[in-house]
């Protein structure tokens, strides 16, 4: 029997060693993330003593900032090697956590996470930047599905831990939250160190290119990603369709608080489904995208979700009883077929239409679309769903619809810059 059980969790955490490696890694970064994050609004509120408004305007500081130096911390990976960033900046954010035991003000708040934003910001591009790199273009979106659902396994474990020094109501337990977390990013720092390295896949681009520099600021690089207006599009489109997770997280709960009879004991329901869902559906839905084509089609199919858990929860604001804690239920499970669907998309877009030699700095620009969609889409879309109801859950569907159908163009626009650039195009799947 526990044969059987060690055997079905190494085919869920993945069918190669590499893969179960970096699944087990996603799990222990997840795990330490996710403490901080369960405990973040009492730590902040509680023990550095500030409003929320002020946390909420430190965040939108340091979200500026990011905006701002995203695609020059995704070059480091280029020059110095991604393997090499990610150890060495998920050390430095290991460390960084300890001193939020020092912060006291709001000055010196907004100076820790804007730090803590760069660093996290650099080593999630030269992550990135890693896997694409490391397997062969027909595993790149599948295993990061792996790592999708390794990483929500990992986010629970840290909610649970958290909760557990939450529930104690004293301060030196959760003045305790970011030394767990530093604790477990050290254990992660060192698992990544100790990752097989790699090289760029040169055989897919010139090698001239990979020999590059890549600290130029763009200007004047005619390979830079920022002179890749269609990858750029895409990006920011590929934001809009992320937004799924402000619905997932923000809309869908303030609606059912505010607008509907359902139980307010149904939120916890609704992320449990949904923490279940990508843990087990993530990787069936990355299944066979590998092309841009399969990409694309990833992505109208996370759209269709997207629009129909639209139109699903904005009739609840009418029903009653069963009939909204079921509906509600269902917006909630549609919109997180919108986040399958849509991040295997998002990968097998990026893996494709990278230029190999600069997968780093094309991660940098991917970020830019991350960014701006966490800056606009929480404001916006709260306003729309709780002040203008119905005709407001329409207009969010319009914005996710234009954005999927306006991707297509933006990616061939992409496919067709590396092309006048040098870039040979992937072998067919």
């Amino acid at each position: 029997m526990s044969r059987y059980i060690s055997d079905r969790i190494a085919r869920l955490a993945g069918p190669t060693p590499l893969v179960r490696r970096l699944s087990a890694q996603s799990v222990l970064s997840a795990f330490g993330d996710g403490v901080f994050l369960t405990g973040s609004a009492v730590f902040f509120t509680q023990i550095v003593g500030l409003s929320a408004a002020r946390v909420g305007l430190g965040l939108s500081i340091a979200g500026a900032v990011t905006f701002l130096l995203a695609v020059p911390l995704g070059k480091l990976s280029d020059r110095f090697g991604a393997k090499r960033v990610w150890a060495l900046a998920s050390l430095v954010e290991a460390l960084l956590y300890l001193a939020w035991l020092a912060v006291g003000g709001f000055a010196t708040f907004v100076a820790m996470l804007v730090v803590l934003e760069l660093v996290v910001t650099t080593s999630r591009s030269a992550r990135n930047a890693y896997r694409f790199d490391i397997f062969p273009r027909e595993e790149r979106v599948s295993s990061n599905a792996y790592f999708r659902a390794a990483r929500n396994v990992g986010y629970t474990l840290g909610a649970l831990l958290a909760g557990v020094a939450l529930a104690t109501n004293d301060d030196a337990m959760i003045r305790a939250v970011p030394v767990a977390t530093a604790a477990l990013l050290v254990l992660n720092a060192v698992l990544v160190s100790r990752m097989p390295s790699v090289i760029h896949h040169t055989e897919e681009a010139p090698l001239e290119a990979a020999l590059e520099t890549v600290l130029d600021g763009g200007k004047g690089d005619k390979r830079s990603a920022l002179r890749n207006r269609g990858y750029v599009a895409m990006a920011v489109l590929g934001g809009v369709l992320g937004t799924h997770q402000v619905l997932l997280n923000v809309v869908i709960p303030l609606w059912l608080v505010e607008e509907t009879d359902a139980p307010r004991v149904l939120l916890a329901w609704l992320f449990g489904t949904n923490t279940v869902m990508a843990v087990l559906l993530q990787v069936a839905a990355a299944r066979g995208i590998t092309t841009v084509a399969d990409s694309l089609r990833a992505q109208r199919r996370g759209a269709f979700f997207f629009v129909l858990s639209c139109g699903i929860v904005l009739v609840t604001h009418d029903t009653v009883g069963w009939v909204t804690i079921v509906l509600v239920w269902v917006g909630h499970v549609t919109v997180t077929g919108a986040e399958l669907f849509q991040s295997a998309g998002e990968w097998g877009l990026q893996a494709e239409l990278s230029d190999p030699a600069r997968r780093g700095e094309y991660q940098g620009v991917s970020q830019l679309g991350y960014t701006l969609g966490t800056v606009w889409a929480p404001a916006l879309y709260t306003f729309l769903a709780m002040h203008w109801g119905a005709q407001g859950w329409l207009v969010i569907a319009a914005i996710v619809l234009l954005a999927a159908v306006l991707i297509h163009p933006a990616a061939r626009a992409a496919e067709r810059h590396l092309t006048r650039m040098g870039v040979p195009a992937p072998e067919p799947a």
